[in-house]
């Protein structure tokens, strides 16, 4: 024990501090009593834990649930889109299949929503510099090189030349023939196209596939046969000279068209050519509108007299050209991936459904020769699906 003393200033209050040191014994017994008292508060094994964590807020429930039925939707259509792109050995039919259907949906738009009167090569101008914005950002954001690789340079170039002298021609071929023969010829493209497939690719043409573009051109003749027949006989009603001149420019119209057929088949050929080098097909479509936009622009001003649409027309002009886009992307996609003579002859389905829908929407009489057309191109179109990709195909 220790002691200690103070005093102060001499007075007689004195305050002494004793410190004693605690035995052994005692110090066992404090800590076992601590124990003792501490002991009930952590062994409650029994007793549920609860946290923040498990406690639960309804008033969340719904939203959550909506959260997560929307991520479901959204997986769900991101999954089916992955499929089409590249999922499925059916991808290259699938994606040509949504490629006619897109450019059908352009026609419905073009119908349902009317607009001012455009001319063709500002038209063609809009869609084109629409397709260059688009895949210009499509190849930035997914880091590909603008440029293309060194190697397909020349077959980019080459597409784009050729598909642009294909547009042209097109274009000539509306101005000075009847829509029907210039959408007829427009049809003989997949056809032209499975022919250079076949001398500049050297892919094989089976017979199954000879059958299949026969069949559906057949169909397009029946879909079309008494337009062509009412407006051949324009002919007839002329008189010396003037008649004798409608006739050569007609005649003159018709091989512009076979020429953008044959051209048309020639950039098939070299879209499928180049999307299979580069390994994706989106450089394909940014190289036709690096060329296209500007040359149509330039015959726009030059040729015809610039309309400036209004903004009812610009929202109308601008949807066509961004499913314009979509339409090339998987036209071009379908090429990589299929032959030319299957992707081809599913590109005829374009004609069935714009029939059909004329039939039942526009209330157009379903004629017996129309329906059978239609009957050929769905079941020409079936057989190719269900025949399926060739086991050699990439």
């Amino acid at each position: 024990m220790a002691s200690a003393a103070t005093e102060n200033g001499g007075a007689d209050h004195v305050v002494q501090l004793s410190v004693r040191e605690a035995s052994p014994s005692e110090i066992g017994a404090g800590e076992a009593s601590e124990s003792e008292e501490i002991s009930p508060l952590l062994t409650q094994a029994e007793r549920p834990k609860i946290n923040i964590f498990t406690v639960s807020y309804p008033r969340r429930k719904p939203r959550d649930q909506v959260t997560r039925l929307t991520e479901v939707e959204t997986s769900l259509v991101t999954q089916f889109a992955v499929w089409v792109w590249s999922g499925s050995r059916y991808s290259g039919l699938l994606c040509m299949a949504l490629s006619s259907t897109i450019y059908f949906l352009m026609g419905v738009v073009s119908n349902v929503f009317s607009v001012q009167s455009i001319p063709l090569f500002e038209t063609a101008f809009t869609r084109c510099t629409i397709i260059l914005v688009s895949s210009y950002v499509w190849l930035r954001k997914t880091g590909q090189p603008i440029r293309g690789l060194a190697n397909v340079r020349y077959l980019l170039i080459s597409r784009a030349l050729v598909g642009y002298f294909s547009l042209m021609s097109f274009i000539y071929c509306i101005q000075r023939l009847p829509l029907s023969q210039a959408i007829l010829l427009s049809f003989t493209t997949p056809i032209m196209a499975s022919v250079m497939a076949r001398i500049i690719l050297h892919e094989k043409l089976k017979i199954a596939d000879i059958g299949g573009l026969v069949c559906s051109f057949f169909g397009v003749l029946f879909i079309f046969r008494g337009v062509l027949t009412t407006q051949g006989g324009i002919v007839n009603n002329g008189e010396g000279s003037n008649a004798y001149a409608w006739k050569s420019n007609h005649i003159y119209a018709i091989l512009v068209g076979l020429f953008s057929a044959i051209t048309g088949g020639v950039s098939y050929c070299l879209i499928r050519a180049g999307a299979k080098a580069s390994d994706q097909p989106m450089a394909t479509v940014f190289s036709f509108g690096v060329l296209a936009s500007p040359a149509a622009g330039i015959c726009s001003f030059a040729f015809e007299d610039f309309v400036f649409p209004g903004l009812y027309s610009s929202v109308v002009m601008l949807i066509l050209g961004v499913l314009a886009f979509f339409a090339e992307v998987f036209l071009a996609r379908a090429l990589q991936l299929e032959k030319t003579s299957k992707v081809a002859n599913v590109q005829f389905m374009e004609a069935a459904l714009s029939q059909l829908w004329g039939i039942g929407w526009l209330s157009v009489a379903p004629s017996f020769r129309r329906l059978v057309g239609c009957l050929l191109i769905v079941i020409s179109v079936c057989c190719t699906m269900y025949i399926g990709p060739d086991k050699e195909a990439n």
